[in-house]
């Protein structure tokens, strides 16, 4: 299949390409005349459990490995994987090839603490998570709302339980979080160069002074970030975009400006040189001895002076939409220990605490000592947009509990659960479920009796629940995520 036309490249680009390559330019501007490369990233922990699941897609998709990823695969355009049930039981995700390799330098650690400054849409944050394996605690950021939400989304989708979305500027959650993190990532807006090929309408907003404002944007980003990662901690700074002014000169002005930084190395990925649109990844590493004047820096040129500590303890559960008494939220979360006890005894939380929104609960983590301390059982969230507070556990309405979707994606396999509804991939029962309607329940022709929360499983990956009673399966699939 041949490419689609693109929009002309600007000649103020096309100038800028051919000074920075020389005699490579020309193999670099015909590579718009090629296809583009897919690719999708597995969720290694299920990924690994589901043998029967993972052979199918490699068959069906047709999966050659990303050589800069482990967990990165290329797929035939052709075979649509985001139309199949595995996609929504978020056994993998799909994620251009080139920027998977960000991640994979930052190379984070089970255990750690670690920040996604500009996390939407996820698919950084979900790689990071993944390699994570449900230990140590995720900060996911995002500062535009409907951004923020399909963030939450694909967070759940991939079933993270250890994750934490937050919806703040930078420089708000570096007066929470000064010298917080062990890693961070900073996947930074760009002049979006990388997507030419991939979103033809990026052409269009192109220009030299949107060149120049994204530098000066992604400087600003970068002056929040460098205050919150801890001595000894690890950074790294990506870009879909090709010019020196977003890539080297910001290296070298962060190198000038913050000596207590090393750049540990630089990689670029080029789309007539390797399969995929193109990035920039830059990994620094801060010195383990000293502040190093980085906090003074900020300090001197921001009005909010970062604290290590929050001024009071936050009540769990309290929120813009009110305050929920402590006893209420323990209270709650019994009664939830009681209905998991029955309908899902193979559930394992992470370290954490629950928090109560209103009628919503759900799971804090704290991981290891210093996520703790800067967590402070929820008190840094105080006056922060929070759209996800952890791990979903339940609805509880009138001591009833309705278990999140959430709940079911972040659990590994349909064994977890007291009852389960098994379906292969193209069992109509599957199809019929992600459309949201009723399932009878039958075995050898005969209706079964079960009664209570039910899990469906899509070859053995948890895809969500229902509610059994009297030989059907009434559907709690969320109504936003249906198929057609």
């Amino acid at each position: 299949m041949s490419p689609l036309p693109l929009p002309q490249l600007p000649q103020h680009y096309i100038d800028q390409m051919k000074q920075l390559l020389r005699q490579e330019a020309d193999a670099f501007l015909h590579s718009y005349d090629s296809q583009r490369a897919y690719g999708l990233r597995v969720n290694p922990v299920k990924w690994e459990r589901h043998a029967a699941a993972r052979n199918l897609t490699m068959r069906q998709f047709q999966l050659r490995s990303v050589p800069w990823c482990e967990e990165g695969f290329y797929y035939n355009e052709h075979s649509r994987p985001g139309k199949h049930p595995y996609h929504a039981a978020g056994l993998y995700y799909i994620q251009e090839p080139s920027a998977m390799s960000a991640v994979a330098l930052l190379d984070p650690q089970p255990g750690e603490f670690i920040l996604d400054l500009a996390a939407a849409p996820g698919g950084k944050s979900t790689q990071i998570a993944g390699r994570m394996r449900g230990e140590g605690v995720l900060i996911a950021n995002e500062i535009h709302p409907q951004r923020a939400k399909i963030l939450s989304e694909n967070i759940e989708r991939m079933g993270v339980a250890n994750a934490i979305v937050t919806q703040a500027d930078p420089h708000t959650l570096a007066a929470k979080f000064p010298m917080a993190f062990d890693r961070i990532m900073l996947d930074a807006p760009c002049s979006g160069e990388g997507m030419f090929r991939k979103d033809p309408g990026a052409i269009e907003e192109w220009s030299p002074d949107h060149v120049e404002a994204c530098a000066a944007r992604q400087w600003d980003i970068i002056q929040a970030a460098v205050t919150m990662l801890k001595p000894g901690g690890t950074i790294a700074y990506s870009t879909c975009t090709f010019n020196r002014r977003e890539n080297e000169d910001i290296v070298d002005k962060w190198l000038a400006a913050f000596p207590e930084f090393r750049l540990a190395g630089t990689e670029r990925i080029w789309p007539h040189l390797a399969e995929g649109e193109g990035h920039f990844v830059a990994v620094f590493q801060r010195t383990p001895a000293g502040e190093g004047g980085v906090l003074e820096h900020y300090a001197a040129s921001h009005s909010v002076r970062p604290s290590a500590k929050s001024k009071g303890r936050r009540a769990p559960g309290r929120s813009e939409r009110g305050t929920v008494r402590t006893a209420d939220v323990h209270a709650s979360f019994r009664h939830f220990e009681a209905w998991a006890d029955e309908h899902l005894p193979g559930l394992a939380l992470p370290s954490g605490t629950p928090l109560l929104f209103g009628e919503e609960l759900y799971w804090l983590p704290q991981g290891n000592a210093a996520a703790m301390a800067f967590l402070n059982g929820g008190a840094a969230l105080d006056r922060l947009r929070v759209p996800r507070a952890g791990l979903h556990l339940a609805h509880v309405r009138k001591n009833r509990i309705e278990p999140a979707h959430a709940l079911a994606l972040s659990c590994i396999t349909g064994e977890q659960a007291a009852l389960t509804l098994q379906a292969a991939a193209d069992d109509a029962r599957i199809a019929a479920f992600l459309r949201g309607e009723a399932i009878a329940l039958t075995s050898d022709s005969e209706p079964v009796r079960a009664k209570g929360w039910m899990l469906v499983t899509v070859d053995g990956l948890p895809l969500g629940w229902g509610k059994a009673s009297d030989g059907m399966l009434k559907n709690h699939y969320p109504k936003g995520l249906r198929s057609l």
